[in-house]
C-alpha cells in the first residue's frame, strides 16, 4: 500500500509521466511505495513549513472518500498531472466560479451596504430619526444577521450552496426593494430585522462551496477577490449613488427612495441568474443552462478532485447534499481549538467598522457636500483592495498568518492615536488623510476565515466554524454600531480611547493566539514522531479521534 503523503496527499501536482526531470524533494515522495524514515522525517518537516494539514506516515486507505461523496467515481491515488495542467483548471476555476461568487457579493454588499450613501442625502431627516435610533436600526439588522449564520449553514448543508444561495438572493432583494417606502422608524427597524435574517449565512455559506473547489492554500487569496469585490462595490456604489441620489425630486421621491429601488432591481437580476449558473460540485456541472457536457473534461474533474483530497482528504467525509444531525452539529459548535479564532473575530476590526460606519456622515460634518462625501470614499476604498489582496498574498507566501493579523493591529495603532489627539480645529483634509488610512487598513478577513476553515479538519466543522466566526464577526458589528455615540459627535473623542484601549487587547490576544496553535503542533509532533509506522497505522486505523483532534492533524498559525 502507498504511502499517502505520495500518493493520495501529494502538495502541489504530482510528478507527471511525461519524462520531465523530478526534483530531490519529489524524488523522496514517489517511491513505489517504498519509504525510509528519514525521508518521512524529512517530508514531514518540509510539508509542514508549506502548511500542509495533515502530517506524512498514513496509508492511502485511511483517506480514501466515503462511496456516496460527489467525486468518488473521479477519486484516483495513482492520478498524475503536470503543473501546467493544474494552472490551466485553476484558471478555468477562476473564471467559471470565483468570478461569479464575487459577482454575488457585488449584490450582497450593493444591498447591504447602499444605506451608507443613503444617509448623505437626509436619509434620517427624511424619516424623522436621529444617530442613535440609526445605530438601533443596524445593531437590530446585525443581531438578525448574527442569528441567521448557523441556521443558513445548516440549510445550505442539506440543499447545497448553489440552490440555498440563489433562493437567499431572490428573498433579500425583494426586502431591498421594498425600502423605498420607509416611512418612520418602525419601518426602518423591521426592513432591517428582515435583511438581516435573509442576508445572514451568505459569506459562511460563498466559503463552504469555494472549499469545494480550491486547495487550502489556494482558498485565502480567492476569499481576497472575494473581500476585493466587497470593497469594489463600495466604489461602484459610490458612483452609482452619485448619479441615482440627483433623482430626488423626481415623481415626488428622495434620492435615497430611487437609490432602495434601482439597486434591489440589479441584485434580483444577478439573484435568478445565480439559480441557473452555480454548478454543485466540480463533477456536477452539466446542465441545459451550462451545456449537456458540462464545463470540465473528464481528466479535468479527476485532476480537481484528487488535488482536493489530497490537499485535504476530510473533504471527502460528507457529500454535498448531506446535512448534519444534532450529534455532528454539537461536535462542531464544542470544538473548543478553533474558540481563539472566534474570540478574535469579535474584536480585531473593531477600528475599522466604527470609522467605516459613520465616515461619510464625518465628511459631511467637515463641511463636504453630499456627492463629495460619497465621492471622497474611493480612495480609502481603494487602499484598502490593494491591501486586503497584498497581505493576504504575503501570509500564504511567508506561511504565517497570525503575523500579518499582527501587523493590521500595528497599522491602526499609531493613526488612533493620531486622530484621538488631531486638535478639533485642524485642516479637514488632515483629518480626512487619517481616516483614508484607516478605512483601508490591510484587512485580514480573508486570512482568518481561511485559517478557520483550514483548522477545521472535518466538512462538519468546517460548515459550522465558518458561521460561527463569522457570527463572531457580526456580532463585533453589534459592538462596533455603538461605539460612536450621538452626544460625542462630531470629534467622538471618548469613542477613539475606546478604539485604543480595543487595539492594545488585540495585540495580546493574536500573539497567544499564534503561541497556542504552535504549542498544539509541537507537542502532537512529538508523540507522532515517536511512533513506529506500525503504531501509526494502527492508530489510523483505530482511533475514535476525528477532523482536528487527530494525532496527525497540523494546525495552521
Amino acid at each position: 500500500m502507498a504511502d499517502i503523503t505520495g500518493i493520495a496527499r501529494g502538495g502541489g501536482a504530482p510528478a507527471s509521466s511525461t519524462g520531465d526531470e523530478k526534483s530531490d524533494y519529489e524524488t523522496g515522495i514517489r517511491t513505489d511505495g517504498v519509504r525510509h524514515r528519514d525521508h518521512l522525517d524529512v517530508i514531514r518537516a518540509a510539508k509542514q513549513a508549506e502548511g500542509e494539514t495533515f502530517a506524512s506516515g498514513g496509508e492511502t486507505r485511511f483517506y480514501e472518500p466515503i462511496d456516496s461523496y460527489e467525486g468518488k467515481h473521479r477519486w484516483d491515488p495513482n492520478a498524475e498531472w503536470t503543473e501546467q495542467e493544474e494552472r490551466r483548471v485553476v484558471r478555468k476555476l477562476d473564471w467559471k466560479i470565483c468570478s461569479w461568487v464575487c459577482l454575488m457579493f457585488f449584490a450582497l454588499q450593493l444591498d447591504r451596504g447602499n444605506i451608507s450613501q443613503a444617509l448623505t442625502d437626509n436619509f434620517l431627516t427624511d424619516l424623522g430619526l436621529n444617530t442613535n435610533q440609526y445605530n438601533y436600526g443596524q445593531t437590530i439588522f446585525y443581531i438578525c444577521f448574527l442569528c441567521a449564520e448557523l441556521p443558513s449553514q445548516m440549510i445550505s448543508k442539506k440543499l447545497g450552496p448553489d440552490n440555498w444561495i440563489p433562493i437567499q438572493m431572490a428573498l433579500w432583494s425583494a426586502v431591498a426593494i421594498s425600502q423605498c417606502r420607509l416611512s418612520g422608524e418602525s419601518s426602518f427597524y423591521a426592513t432591517r430585522a428582515l435583511l438581516g435574517l435573509i442576508e445572514g449565512g451568505f459569506i459562511p455559506d460563498v466559503i463552504l462551496y469555494l472549499s469545494y473547489f480550491y486547495t487550502s492554500k489556494e482558498l485565502p487569496i480567492r476569499l481576497s477577490f472575494f473581500w476585493g469585490s466587497y470593497i469594489s462595490t463600495q466604489v461602484v456604489s459610490a458612483f452609482l449613488a452619485f448619479g441615482i441620489l440627483r433623482l430626488r425630486g423626481t415623481n415626488g421621491w428622495a434620492g435615497w427612495r430611487w437609490l432602495f429601488a434601482l439597486e434591489g432591481i440589479l441584485t434580483a437580476i444577478i439573484g435568478i441568474a445565480s439559480w441557473f449558473y452555480l454548478p454543485p460540485s466540480p463533477t456536477q456541472t452539466a446542465s441545459r443552462f451550462r451545456g449537456k457536457n458540462g464545463w470540465f473534461t473528464k481528466d479535468e474533474e479527476i485532476i480537481m478532485v484528487n488535488r482536493i483530497l489530497r490537499d485535504d482528504p476530510s473533504k471527502g467525509d460528507m457529500h454535498n447534499r448531506q446535512g448534519l444531525s444534532l450529534k455532528l452539529l454539537w461536535r462542531a459548535v464544542t470544538d473548543w481549538d478553533l474558540f481563539p479564532v472566534y474570540l478574535l473575530g469579535l474584536t480585531w476590526t473593531l477600528p475599522n467598522q466604527t470609522i467605516q460606519a459613520y465616515l461619510t456622515l464625518t465628511l459631511r460634518s467637515l463641511g463636504f457636500d453630499t456627492f463629495t462625501a460619497n465621492l471622497l470614499t474611493i480612495p480609502a476604498n481603494f487602499l484598502f483592495l490593494l491591501q486586503l489582496i497584498f497581505w493576504t498574498w504575503v501570509s500564504e507566501r511567508i506561511n504565517n498568518r497570525f503575523g500579518i493579523v499582527l501587523f493590521c493591529q500595528i497599522w491602526m495603532l499609531p493613526l488612533l492615536i493620531a486622530l484621538e489627539v488631531l486638535p478639533g480645529g485642524a485642516s479637514a483634509w488632515v483629518r480626512y488623510a487619517l481616516l483614508v488610512m484607516l478605512v483601508g487598513f490591510p484587512y485580514i478577513h480573508a486570512i482568518l476565515v481561511a485559517i478557520t476553515s483550514r483548522n477545521a479538519g472535518s466538512v462538519r466543522t468546517r460548515t459550522v466554524g465558518s458561521a460561527l466566526y463569522n457570527m463572531s464577526v457580526q456580532a463585533s458589528n453589534i459592538i462596533a454600531s455603538n461605539i460612536y455615540r450621538d452626544d460625542d459627535k462630531p470629534l467622538y473623542r471618548r469613542g477613539n480611547k475606546v478604539l485604543l484601549g480595543i487595539t492594545a487587547y488585540n495585540f495580546v490576544l493574536i500573539i497567544g493566539i499564534k503561541l497556542f496553535y504552535i504549542w498544539k503542533n509541537k507537542r502532537r509532533d512529538k508523540i507522532w514522531d515517536a511512533m513506529s509506522d506500525d503504531e501509526r497505522q494502527h492508530y489510523l486505523k483505530t482511533t475514535k479521534d476525528r477532523g482536528n483532534k487527530r494525532l496527525d492533524f497540523r494546525f495552521a498559525h
